[in-house]
């Protein structure tokens, strides 16, 4: 990371404010469902509930129907692109985003080459485009298929170049509230009725990120988008943006009319869905969570929703939904004042009055990490 010594330093609390302001998270904002997505430059979407928790905690008024309706209208999609996870984007951005980071998916197959040998991955990308534009396909039928040109390669190796090669969606029902289906696959230009753009190059989308998740630095961004050598395009820029510095003195830069509260500026209670962005999108994570909590939001591959209390993660929860009955228990990390207590409890009915469905519910404090 670059360091200076001389542009105006930001302390953790600031910077933590600044990136709760853009991510919607200081008060709740009143866009469209799409209109948020866009502004956040996707949401994570590796499992299907995510994004829906993501924007109960940022948008007033949102109804999981309205995420719903976008994604049968096809404004929004559900593809691989940063850091080869599966992300909602709005339509436009799936045409211009999955080109972007279009060589991290080359390079990912690297790691698959033993798998891959004798296949010729131009003719593998023509043919699975062939066949999920003749019908959408799940993993299973595309390996099958795959397997018929090519019977000596690994199968899961196939697939795998198949989705690295191409900007496959998944295809609705997948996704939608309360009627998710198995994930079954086309291509993106298929499915939106038009191609995707050229690869472009990435200066308009770090102002993007910028707006979405600043002030950050070089490396921050390459952490969230999953490129590397951006320095030149941040020194394209530069005339454009203004500098700042952390705490270890860190180049971090931002918008020139971007928000940037006061550190004291009050932050509310949230509940996020694991792998929310907010939380994968810098290299130094700290503006949101410590050391040592950080290491109490993961097990192994698997990230837990997490408490936001007064900005920073503060514990993590989980919603067990039986029948007509939903039970939400929040384990905090530290012992929680009473103010905190109602606080939480009045965030987490307001959650599951959003997503819980008619059905009656319980809000608990207890233990949802175990041995």
């Amino acid at each position: 990371m670059t360091k200076t010594s001389t542009a105006p330093v930001l302390s953790v609390r600031e910077l933590n404010r600044a990136t709760l302001d853009r991510q919607l998270l200081l008060r709740r904002a009143t866009l469209s469902a799409t209109a948020a997505v866009e502004h956040l430059v996707g949401l994570q979407a590796q499992n299907v509930k995510p994004p829906y928790y993501a924007l109960a905690a940022r948008l007033e008024g949102f109804a999981p129907e309205a995420l719903s309706a976008a994604m049968e209208q096809r404004e929004v999609v559900r593809i691989v692109t940063m850091r080869s996870t599966i992300h909602t984007h709005t339509a436009d951005d799936c045409l211009t985003l999955r080109p972007l980071v279009q060589a991290a998916r080359e390079r990912e197959l690297y790691g698959f080459r033993a798998g891959l040998a004798g296949v010729d991955l131009d003719r593998l990308a023509a043919i699975s485009r062939e066949l999920v534009e003749a019908e959408p396909r799940t993993m299973r039928q595309l390996r099958e298929a795959l397997l018929t040109e090519w019977p000596d390669a690994d199968p899961s190796a196939l697939a795998i170049a198949a989705r690295c090669r191409l900007p496959l969606v998944q295809v609705t029902p997948r996704g939608l509230w309360g009627r998710s289906g198995q994930v079954t696959l086309t291509t993106a230009e298929h499915w939106l009725g038009r191609p995707s753009e050229p690869a472009p190059a990435p200066d308009a989308t770090i102002l993007r990120y910028l707006a979405a998740f600043g002030p950050a630095s070089v490396k921050d961004m390459q952490t969230w988008v999953g490129l590397t050598r951006l320095r030149e395009a941040f020194e394209r820029l530069r005339p454009q943006l203004v500098t700042f510095a952390d705490e270890h003195g860190v180049e971090l830069f931002d918008l020139p009319d971007a928000p940037r509260p006061d550190a004291d500026t009050p932050a509310p209670a949230r509940l996020l869905p694991e792998f929310d962005n907010l939380l994968l999108s810098h290299a130094d994570r700290t503006r949101m969570v410590s050391a040592d909590h950080k290491r109490r939001t993961w097990r192994g591959n698997q990230a837990y929703r997490t408490l936001l209390l007064d900005g920073f993660v503060a514990g993590v929860w989980q919603l067990e939904e039986t029948g007509d009955r939903a039970v939400l228990t929040v384990e905090p990390f530290d012992a929680l004042t009473a103010r905190q207590r109602d606080e939480v409890t009045g965030e987490a009915a307001r959650v599951l009055a959003v997503l819980g469905g008619s059905g009656s519910y319980d809000i608990r404090f207890g233990t949802v990490v175990r041995g």
